[in-house]
């Protein structure tokens, strides 16, 4: 089942309904993009896709084309993006994110550029856009080209606090996502600025906020361990219940807490990492992330884990955490390990600290 394609549909400029128009512009695109689009153009009911490796080893799943189908349209309703909307995809076809760009506007007749993914997409670009994505590492390099996006969603990773503040009085309407390969992309957005304003069902009309806001069709709940579950027919067969740590905070709201595989159990205190992240991402610009190392006294100790900087101590964290939130230890590596899509791999980094401990 050849996927859906809106008359609408330009790609670069150009009409791309089916693989004969797709093959006279071949050479124009990377490999990752011109293959996508001859998977959906094919008779095939689903694509392959990798997930991105940031929670483990990055595998190959199958989603159904009339799923991705769906999670567009969802998204196209909740942003109020018709046919002909001007779109911009700067980010690698070869995962989730990129590919959900190219099914959008194959769905819902979007005009999409398509750019190579560096970290200046808009550099030189003389366009302007109704709708685009980016990773937080795009967003900070491209803080005064902003202006060319009307409506830009952020994921991949978190945004620290230090960008948040710059981008809070933009007039580009900025929203965080939250979802994985698993629900084909986000199922969720938070308004990250004050021009970030959603009216949805009539119901919301919110500026900056801490909380997630579902998709149309989409249910959640938590289980035993506190983590959410996703209720999504429409995008999945059955219920997605994921590691992460949420507060619910109405029927269609939730506060992203942490991942529960992240936990740290020392000394009888549970640390959720991202929480103290949070925090310490107002004075540490360079990357970093929090992980444990065992220790005979605690079981396990905190540990800040920064990369290529030198300098910080302990005491210069202080006035930012709570006592039980101090790390142990404070420990920088040249290079973290990352992902294909640019996330560090929490794992592996942490396996390069133990390897090479006295």
């Amino acid at each position: 089942m050849a996927g859906q394609v809106h008359i609408d549909f330009r790609l670069n400029g150009m009409v791309c309904a089916n693989t004969g128009q797709l093959n006279t512009f071949k050479e124009k695109l990377d490999p990752d993009t011109f293959h996508f689009l001859q998977d959906w153009f094919s008779d095939n009911k689903k694509i392959e896709v990798m997930t991105s490796g940031s929670t483990g080893k990055p595998k190959k799943i199958e989603l159904s084309k009339m799923h991705m189908a769906n999670s567009a349209t969802a998204t196209g309703k909740f942003f109020g993006l018709s046919s002909k909307t001007s779109a911009l995809l700067c980010l690698p076809s070869k995962y989730i994110a990129g590919k959900m760009m190219l099914v959008r506007s194959l769905v819902l007749g979007w005009e999409l550029d398509v750019v190579e993914p560096v970290s200046t997409p808009l550099k030189g670009i003389k366009c302007r856009y109704d709708f685009a994505a980016m990773v937080p590492l795009q967003l900070e390099k491209s803080l005064q080209d902003l202006y060319k996006i009307k409506t830009l969603i952020v994921g991949g990773a978190a945004v620290s606090a230090s960008l948040m503040d710059k981008i809070k009085d933009l007039d580009t309407m900025v929203f965080a996502t939250y979802g994985m390969t698993e629900t084909v992309t986000h199922i969720a957005v938070r308004p990250m600025n004050n021009k970030a304003i959603l009216v949805h069902s009539g119901k919301y009309k919110i500026g900056r906020t801490a909380d997630f806001i579902v998709l149309p069709d989409i249910k959640i709940s938590k289980d035993s361990r506190g983590c959410l579950v996703i209720e999504a027919k429409k995008i999945a067969e059955e219920p997605i219940i994921t590691n992460d740590l949420v507060e619910i905070t109405g029927i269609n709201t939730f506060r992203l807490l942490g991942r529960v595989d992240h936990v740290i159990n020392s000394g009888g205190v549970k640390l959720i990492p991202e929480m103290i992240e949070e925090k310490l991402s107002t004075i540490l610009q360079h990357p970093f992330f929090l992980t444990s190392l065992p220790d005979d006294l605690l079981g396990e100790k905190l540990v800040l884990v920064i990369e290529g900087i030198q300098g910080i101590q302990k005491k210069d964290l202080q006035p930012f955490l709570e006592k039980y939130e101090l790390p142990g230890e404070i420990i920088t590596l040249a290079q973290f390990v990352y992902t294909g899509n640019n996330k560090i791999n929490r794992l592996l980094t942490r396996d390069i600290i133990i390897a090479n401990r006295p």
